[in-house]
């Protein structure tokens, strides 16, 4: 005798993704790269208003799934969730135009914009808007401290993570990936011990939807294509600023959970305190250009490489340009890559409690990572010179208050 069939759980499962012209989706994702101003949470509500109140492509749990999978990555969540809905819509092809669309505006914009800035940086007019745009940064910055923190610190004990974090960076000098890995741990052994402290909030539930899969061709093609620059590059010009830019970067595109305000604290200490690619100055100004444009605002990165390569090369223009190509080149195949890779068993990563744990402590270690980059940049908004000391184990920032 037959088993009787226990009837599906409607409520459980994503309506399915609608039949969308692949041309139709492409100018929708042109339009959105394009008007992708203001930070990560103004180009979600973009993408919210155009994808499921405007266009209803996707639902509105199954938008909320994709972004809360697409923050668990490492990289610009914005990019990430355009390229998780083309790949909902179109497989791994509809997941490329949309991630390249919503980069790209922006990064012809950051290219023009470096190279007027190189060119016409000494200008009295240009350097009074710079300077404007340095004091607009601060407020930037402190109010993605408030926003980040409002939202992450909701327990003493992730106040107390943010603390330690603020603490580890600002006065011992700690590595940043070193705060974000011992952040991590100590989440993932709170959720492996069954502690609540770091759960997530009830509403954040999976959704129950089994997505596509993605080609296994396509993904190994993208890991191939990231990494063959880099293995190029270390034997054809090895020590060169070029291999030192695809190494770094690239090493930065694993790393930078918490969104773009954590890790340029870190790149900040890197290209201006180690490599010395940039002057403190300099760095303030790239995120300063990088607000005022479409797109993900790590394409702060690309500014970087740009004017690293044109100092390290007699300020050669084309030598710019090359940095900054290959720049954004290994910053972001890697997000397109984690996108396709995690995609599929996005259902059964959100279901780890140990893991969820591990990136909300994460999240509450940021704000510290945000605080310390806010200071960072007070000192040298404020002060024409800060000096950098050592007493005994700590790191000081000394201000000369004659430049105030």
């Amino acid at each position: 005798m037959a088993k009787a069939r226990r009837p599906c759980d409607r409520s459980a499962v994503s309506p399915p993704v609608p039949s969308v012209p692949f041309s139709e989706a492409a100018r929708v994702w042109a339009r959105i790269g394009v008007l992708s101003f203001g930070g990560p949470a103004a180009q979600i509500a973009l993408m919210h208003r155009v994808l499921v109140d405007e266009q209803k492509w996707v639902g509105e749990a199954q938008f909320l799934h994709a972004l809360n999978f697409c923050m668990l990555l490492p990289g610009p969540e914005a990019q990430q969730l355009a390229t998780y809905v083309g790949w909902l819509l179109h497989g791994v092809r509809g997941g490329l135009v949309a991630g390249l669309l919503f980069i790209l505006p922006g990064m012809l914009v950051m290219l023009g914009l470096s190279v007027l800035y190189v060119t016409l940086g000494q200008v009295p007019a240009v350097a009074g808007l710079l300077f404007g745009l340095k004091a607009a940064v601060l407020v930037i910055v402190v109010e993605a401290l408030e926003r980040v923190g409002s939202r992450a610190l909701g327990s003493g004990v992730a106040r107390l993570l943010a603390v330690l974090a603020f603490a580890a960076l600002f006065l011992f000098g700690v590595p940043f990936p070193a705060v974000v890995l011992a952040a991590g741990l100590i989440g993932y052994v709170a959720g492996r011990r069954g502690s609540t402290v770091f759960a997530r909030a009830p509403g954040d539930a999976a959704t129950g939807e089994t997505p596509r899969r993605s080609a296994p061709l396509a993904i190994l093609g993208i890991a191939a294509l990231w990494l063959a620059p880099l293995a190029l590059l270390w034997l054809v010009l090895p020590g060169g600023v070029y291999a030192e830019i695809a190494r770094f970067f690239s090493w930065l595109a694993v790393i930078t959970f918490g969104g773009a305000y954590a890790v340029l604290s870190y790149m900040t200490d890197v290209v201006v305190g180690s490599f010395g690619w940039l002057r403190p100055h300099e760095m303030m100004d790239a995120l300063g250009l990088a607000e005022t444009t479409p797109g993900p605002l790590i394409l702060v990165t690309q500014f970087v490489g740009f004017v690293a390569a044109w100092r390290e090369n007699g300020g050669s223009v084309g030598a710019g340009v090359l940095g900054a190509l290959l720049t954004t080149w290994v910053t972001f195949a890697p997000c397109f890559l984690w996108i396709f890779l995690g995609a599929p068993y996005v259902e059964r990563l959100r279901n780890v409690k140990s893991l969820n744990a591990a990136f909300t402590a994460i999240t509450a270690a940021v704000v510290g990572v945000i605080a310390n980059l806010a200071v960072w940049f007070g000192l040298h908004v404020l002060f024409g010179e800060v000096a950098e000391t050592r007493f005994a184990i700590f790191r000081l920032f000394v201000p000369n208050v004659a430049t105030l």
